[in-house]
């Protein structure tokens, strides 16, 4: 199978679905200039072309070479990744029986930032063939802006070869783990604040480590300093995917704060490593934590409520033990990424036959 993927060529989303696709088919991935990877994590089977236009013009400007890369590839089947930006320039450039692939920030945040955005959205939505979304939460989000248009649900899980509980020596100290970008939408101010909480009810030996980067990071260590918790919370950068196991297996809970959730990757991954998840109500959480098997699910901008179950987890090793193994059965069970591959492929099969019909 021939498959046409735009996408941005940086992000460690698209990375996994080009080398995953790439194994049994021929993969041509086509990506803005400034979207080029930062590390050489694609596999060699892929071929990748850099668009010469960069930047947010580039989606409008660049239809001609992008027409020209898909005529000459022939591919079988197209797949286009962001609703928004590269939706728009799949569109522009007139590439036929696409399916576009959304995200979450192309419907979550997109449309909503002005009328002409919302307009944009809905165009591209229109003019896609098939749409697919890694989550019925976000399914029903797109359903709000495109009537009458197949939505297939393509779950992004996690590789359980890889993602799984490593046996090694524990941290002395109660381990709270947080994995994500340091940005508002992700509420990091929630969990800090519950640790806040928590280390005050237990008065003891406890500490919350941070992962990530971005645009809050001032002001969650402020918060971390003004809390005077500098001992105890630790914002320790970004991590590498292939690290992420390490970091679970040495931890007691992970917590997630977000205020927006399109899928729960974040919860999938530290299921995955046997280790029980508190999390918000958002929408991709609710949908991948099974509440009061797996973790907790607590309300939005809730730190009492999240500081209670992080209580309830301390008191109760046998309780973490035994949502740690329902999660990894779960994620066995829905979100193995062999198995998401597979149900992508098949959308892609759908979708050749019905172009050939």
């Amino acid at each position: 199978m021939k498959i046409l993927f735009l996408a941005p060529a940086n992000s460690v989303h698209t990375v996994r679905w080009v080398n995953a696709l790439s194994q049994d088919n021929e993969v041509n991935l086509v990506s803005l200039s400034n979207h080029s990877q930062r590390e050489h994590i694609i596999d060699k089977k892929v071929k990748i072309n850099y668009l010469p236009i960069a930047g947010g013009k580039g989606y409008y400007l660049n239809g001609f070479y992008m027409s020209r890369i898909a005529n000459s590839f022939q591919p079988d089947v197209i797949n286009v990744h962001y609703a928004s930006g590269y939706g728009t320039l799949a569109r522009i450039a007139h590439l036929p029986n696409i399916i576009l692939s959304v995200w979450g920030s192309d419907v979550y945040e997109f449309p909503y930032q002005s009328k002409v955005k919302m307009r944009i959205l809905r165009k591209n939505m229109q003019y896609a063939s098939r749409i697919a979304s890694t989550s019925f939460a976000m399914k029903r989000q797109v359903e709000r802006f495109v009537k009458d248009k197949k939505i297939e649900v393509t779950p992004f899980g996690v590789d359980v070869s890889l993602f799984k509980k490593i046996e090694n020596e524990q941290n002395e100290e109660f381990t709270v783990v947080l994995i994500k970008t340091l940005s508002k939408k992700y509420g990091i101010d929630t969990v800090i604040k519950a640790f806040d909480l928590f280390e005050k009810k237990i008065a003891g030996q406890a500490k919350l480590l941070i992962y990530g980067q971005g645009e809050e990071q001032q002001e969650l260590e402020e918060l971390t300093r003004m809390l005077g918790l500098e001992k105890k919370i630790f914002f320790e950068g970004y991590v590498k995917n292939d690290l992420i196991p390490y970091i679970y297996s040495k931890a007691d809970v992970a917590c997630f704060g977000s205020r927006q959730e399109s899928f729960g990757v974040s919860a999938v991954e530290a299921m995955a490593c046997e280790i029980p998840v508190i999390a918000t109500a958002a929408d991709g959480f609710r949908e991948v934590v099974n509440d009061g098997k797996t973790g907790f699910i607590v309300e939005i901008d809730s730190p009492a409520e999240m500081c209670e179950r992080l209580y309830q987890l301390y008191l109760s090793k046998s309780l973490r033990i035994s949502m740690g193994k329902a999660g990894r059965r779960r994620v066995e069970e829905l979100y193995s990424w062999n198995k998401n591959v597979e149900n992508m492929l098949y959308v892609y099969k759908k979708q050749i036959m019905n172009i050939r019909k």
